[in-house]
C-alpha cells in the first residue's frame, strides 16, 4: 500500500498538449467530478494543478465568434438558404418545337461568350464551398454537349466537399443507355425528363422531330438503373415534367397519371408560365384547380401525400395503389416563393436569383478578369481576391432577391427571359444588368387546327424575337448598315440537287457526249461567276470582295433504290469565303443556283422533267451570330 502512495505522489501533471485539447472542448471546461477516494489516498494532499495555458489570439477569436450554420452570401434577407444551383451548360437543342424556334434552328452565340467547362467547374466549386448541396445541369438540351459525361464526373469529385446531389433536366432524345450509365457511374442521382405528349404523331408535329420512342425507352432504362419517385440518401429520383397548355395537351393529363401505375416515377404537371415574347394570357393557362378536378374525375381517391418534401416546388399527390406519384408546380396560382432555395447560372455566365426576375449579374466577366490577371502575374496570385469578389457579387444578387414574384399578368407585361435561355453577353461596361431579350412565339389554341399563334415551353435556345433586319420600323425595305461591324473571316456552305426524270442526261454527262460540252466543268464555272454577281442579282446584298469560291459538282447514278430520282441526280455544293463585315450565305446559295441552272440549260433537250431542289445553307462560320452547321445538328439528335 505504501508503494501505491508513492506512485500516485510521483505521477506527473497532465501534458500541456493534452490540457490544451481539453480547453478547446466546450464540454470539458469544467473539471469532471472525482470519485470518492479511500482513506489511503487522502493521507497526502494532491499535487498542485499547473497554471492554465494562455489561449492564442486565434483561439480567442474562434471562441468569441458566433458560428454561422450557413453562408451569409447564400442567405437572403428573408432567411432563405440557397442550397440548390441550376447551371445552363449549352444553348443548343436537338428539337425544333413549333412554340420554341423555327424549323431551321436559331443563331447560336459565339463560343467565347459562353461559359467554358473550367469556368463552370470553378463556379460550382465556389458555390459548394458556401453550402450548395445540389447542382442541376440544364440547357438548351444538356445531353448534346460533347463533354457532358466528363462534366458530371468532375462534379462528382465535389461530393467530398459537401455536394450531395447531381441532377439533369433533359428531353431524353439524345440520352442513350450508354451515356446514361456513364453519368450514373459518375454520380448522377436525379433525372427530370421534359415530355408534353404521349401521342407519337403529336410529338413529331410539335417537335418537328421523331423521338418519342427514345424518350420512353430512356425512362424505362432509368427505372432499371434504380431511378424512382422517392428520393433521399442513396436514392435516385426520376421525374417527368409536363407543361400543361389549354387546347394543346390537357386531354392527356389522365394518360400521364396512368404512367405512375406501374412505374416508380413522379409525373409533375407545370402551369404554363409567362415569359417575354410568348404572349401569355390567362385563357391559355390550365390552372392547378382544373388539373386536380380532371384527375379526381378519373381517380376519385386521388389524394395529397401527408408528408411533403421541404423546399420542393411541387405539391405531391398519388393514386393509392399506384407505384409512382404526381406533382403539381403551381407557380402562377399558388406560388412557392416562401421556401425557394434555388439560384440559376445562365449559359453566358449570369446569375439569376429568381426565375421571373429581370435582374442578372455577370459572374463570367469577373471570373475572366481575374483569370487574365493570374495568367499575367503568376498562378495563384489573384485566386483569393477573385473568390472574394465573386462572393460579393453573388451575395449582392441573393440579397436583392424579392420575397415573391409578381402576379402572372404583371410578369407577362415585363421583360424577362426563360431561365435556360442563352442570351447575348452583357455590355462590357456593366457587371449588373437587366436582360431585355425575348424569344417565344404565341401559343396555338389547338395543335390540330391552323393557327397563327405559337405557345412556348419553359425554355428555348433563341435569344431575341424573330425580326427582318431589311425592314425599317415602317415596313420599308432598306440595306442593312454594316459600317460598325468588325472585319472577320467568314465562310458559308450551301448545297442543292438537280434530279433527273430519266437516265439519258447522266449517261451523256458520264461519257462527255453532251452536244453543248462538258456539263460538270461549265456548271462549276457558272457557279463561281454567279457568286461574284450575287449583289447584282439580290438587290439588298452588299457587294463583297470574295476570297474563295469552290463549287463541287457530283453526279450520282440512279437505280432501284432511288425511287425519287430513277434517272440519277447531280449534287451541288458551294463554299464561299471572304474577309468582310457581313456573311456570304447569299453568295453560296447563288453559286449553287447558278451551277444548277447551267446543268438544266445543258440537259433540257433530253429531260424536260428535271427538278432543282434542296437548295439551302448547311453551314457558316464567323460573324456575331457564331458558327452553325447542319452536320453538328445531326450529331446532336
Amino acid at each position: 500500500m505504501a508503494l501505491t502512495r508513492q506512485i500516485l505522489a510521483r505521477r506527473p501533471p497532465p501534458a500541456p498538449r493534452i490540457l490544451s485539447r481539453l480547453l478547446l472542448r466546450p464540454h470539458s471546461t469544467s473539471p469532471a467530478p472525482i470519485p470518492a477516494a479511500r482513506d489511503v489516498y487522502t493521507s497526502r494532499p494532491p499535487p498542485p494543478a499547473p497554471a492554465p495555458l494562455e489561449p492564442t489570439p486565434r483561439l480567442r477569436a474562434l471562441r468569441a465568434a458566433e458560428p454561422k450554420p450557413f453562408s451569409s452570401f447564400l442567405t437572403d434577407r428573408f432567411s432563405r438558404q440557397h442550397t440548390y444551383l441550376r447551371i445552363s451548360i449549352t444553348e443548343r437543342c436537338n428539337l425544333r418545337c413549333l412554340y420554341c424556334m423555327p424549323e431551321s434552328g436559331v443563331a447560336l452565340s459565339p463560343a467565347a461568350h459562353l461559359l467554358s467547362t473550367p469556368e463552370i467547374l470553378e463556379l460550382a466549386r465556389l458555390f459548394v464551398s458556401q453550402g450548395v448541396t445540389k447542382i442541376r445541369l440544364t440547357g438548351g438540351e444538356p445531353t448534346v454537349r460533347r463533354d457532358v459525361v466528363e462534366l458530371v464526373e468532375a462534379l462528382g469529385e465535389l461530393r467530398g466537399s459537401g455536394l450531395q446531389e447531381i441532377a439533369i433536366t433533359t428531353n431524353a432524345v439524345a440520352l442513350s443507355e450508354r451515356k446514361l450509365e456513364r453519368m450514373v457511374t459518375a454520380g448522377l442521382s436525379a433525372i427530370n425528363v421534359s415530355l408534353d405528349t404521349l401521342v407519337p404523331a403529336k410529338f413529331e408535329f410539335v417537335t418537328r422531330r421523331k423521338g418519342l420512342e427514345r424518350v420512353l425507352a430512356t425512362i424505362e432504362h432509368a427505372g432499371r438503373l434504380g431511378f424512382g419517385a422517392v428520393g433521399g440518401p442513396g436514392r435516385r429520383t426520376l421525374k417527368v415534367n409536363v407543361v400543361v397548355m389549354r387546347g394543346v395537351n390537357e386531354e392527356e393529363i389522365v394518360d400521364f397519371v396512368e404512367m405512375t401505375r406501374e412505374r416508380e416515377l413522379e409525373v409533375r404537371f407545370i402551369e404554363y408560365m409567362p415569359f417575354d415574347g410568348n404572349k401569355w394570357a390567362t385563357a391559355k393557362m390550365f390552372p392547378f384547380a382544373d388539373m386536380l378536378q380532371t384527375i379526381h374525375t378519373a381517380y376519385p381517391n386521388f389524394t395529397i401525400l401527408p408528408k411533403q418534401r421541404p423546399n420542393d416546388t411541387a405539391k405531391t399527390y398519388h393514386v393509392p395503389g399506384f407505384a409512382g406519384k404526381v406533382g403539381f408546380i403551381t407557380s402562377m396560382t399558388e406560388n412557392f416563393c416562401g421556401s425557394c432555395n434555388r439560384l440559376r447560372i445562365t449559359c453566358d455566365g449570369n446569375i439569376k436569383a429568381c426565375l421571373f426576375g429581370q435582374e442578372e449579374v455577370s459572374l463570367r466577366d469577373m471570373l475572366r478578369q481575374y483569370r487574365s490577371a493570374e495568367d499575367a502575374v503568376g498562378a495563384g496570385t489573384s485566386r483569393e481576391e477573385m473568390e472574394r469578389k465573386l462572393l460579393e457579387i453573388i451575395g449582392g444578387a441573393v440579397g436583392r432577391k424579392e420575397q415573391g414574384h409578381k402576379p402572372a399578368e404583371e410578369i407577362a407585361r415585363s421583360e424577362n427571359r426563360p431561365m435556360i435561355l442563352i442570351g447575348r453577353p452583357p455590355p462590357p461596361v456593366s457587371v449588373f444588368r437587366k436582360d431585355t431579350t425575348g424569344v417565344f412565339g404565341f401559343p396555338p389554341l389547338h395543335l390540330l387546327r391552323p393557327s397563327h399563334q405559337h405557345p412556348m415551353r419553359l425554355y428555348s435556345t433563341s435569344s431575341k424575337p424573330p425580326h427582318l433586319p431589311h425592314l425599317t420600323a415602317t415596313g420599308a425595305a432598306h440595306m442593312v448598315p454594316i459600317h460598325t461591324k468588325p472585319v472577320t473571316t467568314r465562310t458559308a456552305a450551301a448545297v442543292g440537287t438537280v434530279r433527273f426524270s430519266n437516265a439519258t442526261p447522266l449517261h451523256l454527262i458520264a461519257t462527255n457526249s453532251n452536244k453543248k460540252g462538258d456539263v460538270l466543268a461549265l456548271a462549276r464555272i457558272s457557279g463561281i461567276l454567279a457568286a461574284k454577281k450575287c449583289a447584282e442579282l439580290v438587290v439588298l446584298c452588299h457587294p463583297i470582295a470574295l476570297s474563295s469560291v469552290e463549287v463541287e459538282v457530283t453526279p450520282v447514278p440512279g437505280g432501284s433504290g432511288q425511287k425519287d430520282a430513277p434517272g440519277g441526280r447531280i449534287e451541288l455544293k458551294a463554299t464561299v469565303t471572304c474577309d468582310g463585315k457581313t456573311g456570304v450565305e447569299m453568295e453560296a446559295l447563288t453559286a449553287v443556283m447558278g451551277a444548277a441552272l447551267a446543268v438544266v440549260d445543258m440537259c433540257k433537250a433530253v429531260d424536260r422533267g428535271m427538278v432543282v431542289e434542296g437548295v439551302r445553307v448547311v453551314g457558316k462560320t464567323g460573324g456575331r451570330s457564331g458558327d452553325w452547321g447542319e452536320e453538328e445538328e445531326e450529331e446532336m439528335k
